[in-house]
Order: C-alpha cells, then structure tokens, then sequence
C-alpha cells in the first residue's frame, strides 16, 4: 500500500466515521469495504498496491438496508462504477471523491424519485389544504477539486448570492445539510457583493477564519484580486495532525480559486492567468 493510499484511508474514516472505508483482506487480498454514508449500502473496492498509479476496482455491492428500494444496491453500484471510469487519473486518488460524488448524484435521484411517488393520480382533485411551501431557493454550489495535503483535506465551493442575508442563508444550509462540511474543522469564507441602492454603487465584502488564523482575510484578498462580485467562497479544511504552516494559505486560495473558475464568475483572461 503507497502512503497515498494509507493517508486517503485515514483521512476519509477520519471525516465520515472509522469503518467507512476498511480492509477484509482475510476474505481476499487487496479487498475493502466502502459504507456510503447515510445511504444504506456498503461496496467492495479492489485497491491494488500500485493505486492511485493503478486504478482501483468496484467489484460488488457487499450490502444493503433492508428499507431499501429494490434494485437500489445495483443502481448505486452503476452510478460508482461510472465515477470511477470519468474521473480517475493514474497518480491521484479518487476515492474521497468519489464518496463526493456518489452522495450528489444519489440525493438528486432521490429527490426525482420522491416527486414522482408524489404526484397524484389523474383526475383525481385533492380538498386538503397545501401547507405553506418554503419560498427559498437553496445555494448552486460549484465544488472545486480536493486537495490532501500531510493527512489534510481541502475543498472550497462558490456560489451566487445578492445580499449579505444571502450569504449567511447560504452558510447556514451548508452547514445544516452537509453533514461532512459541518464536521470540518474550519470552514472559512469571504464574500463581495456590489449593489444599486437609490442609483448608487453600494459595496459589501466580508470574511471569516473559523479558526484558521489569517486565511479569511487572505481570501477575500483573493476575491479582490480576481475582481468578482455577488459570489460566496466557502473552503472547507479537514485538519490531518500535521501542522502545514503557511503552505497552508497556499492551499486555501488555490482551492478557492478553482471554485471560482469552474463556477464562471471569473473572466476568461483571468482565468488562464
């Protein structure tokens, strides 16, 4: 096993629980089990020695929930099997995101599913009374790619937003609803937002270190930097034990700014800089 590998290993058991990802190699060499979280259902992978130089095998689906829908198991495992194939890169790992990925793609399903179960029959006219239906529209967030660094993880996220309130609701939600982003050990942000109010230019930028001394003000500095507006960064950093010292900026801003780019707020000319 590479010390990619071994770090990989303890940096997603670390973040979503200790036997999310473990071996059974006295059932066969090489074999793990990986349980998605909060999904039901646990993988076998096949991870060779040699990987991330080598790619590693989804063999089976090990379990799942007896709550589960049928045909769910094989659906889960098509769907990881489709990550893997896209996204794998000899020399990188994968297997953080592709917990990432799968979460994503199964709640969107899910919510396709659920509207679908609802609807009701044709011709068939309800007297209940609609209960008031939640008028917010939740944040778009576009995901950058990971970053391990000495056992730690980083991974920032934009989004549009108009307001400062926006900005809050957006953190707020992603921290109610991201259980893997609610146990981050910091989750620093900045945001710029510039306004019309009675025909003028009202400006609003603001930051936050969550801990991470110094980073939120170098992130907004970053926002400045790249000229953009009405846009929120979130990075999310998972702390591995390993004091990074300054690298660690380096990081932070180099996620961040992947998140910007793959979400479109920046500038062609900016973005090839």
């Amino acid at each position: 096993m590479t010390e990619d590998t071994e770090n990989e290993i303890e940096v997603i058991n670390s973040i979503y629980g200790d036997s999310t990802l473990k071996s059974v190699a006295d059932v066969a060499p090489e074999s793990y089990l990986l349980a998605i979280p909060q999904k039901d259902v646990t993988l076998r992978l096949s991870i060779p020695s040699q990987y991330p130089n080598v790619g590693l095998q989804i063999s089976a689906v090990d379990s799942v929930g007896s709550a589960t829908r049928k045909g769910y198991g094989t659906r889960v495992l098509e769907i990881a099997r489709e990550i893997v194939q896209e996204n794998f890169t000899p020399g990188q790992v994968c297997i953080f995101d592709l917990l990432q990925d799968l979460e994503q793609r199964l709640d969107r399903e899910s919510t396709t599913d659920d509207a679908e179960d609802t609807e009701p029959p044709q011709g068939e006219v309800s007297t209940e009374i609609d209960a008031p239906v939640e008028t917010t529209i939740p944040p778009q967030w576009i995901l950058s790619t990971t970053v391990t660094e000495k056992k730690s993880v980083f991974i920032a996220r934009a989004c549009a937003i108009q307001s400062t309130s926006e900005a809050q609701a957006a953190i707020t939600h992603l921290l109610s609803t991201d259980k893997r982003a609610s146990k981050a050990t910091h989750n620093i942000h900045a945001y710029r937002i510039r306004t019309l109010v009675d025909g003028h230019d009202v400006i609003y930028q603001d930051c936050d270190d969550d801990g991470e001394d110094a980073a939120g003000g170098r992130l907004l500095k970053l926002l400045q930097i790249m000229d953009v507006w009405n846009v929120l960064v979130v990075v999310s950093r998972w702390y591995g034990g390993v004091k990074l010292g300054p690298a660690r900026f380096g990081i932070i801003n180099a996620v961040a700014r992947d998140a910007i780019v793959a979400a479109g707020f920046v500038k062609d000319s900016q973005a090839r800089r």
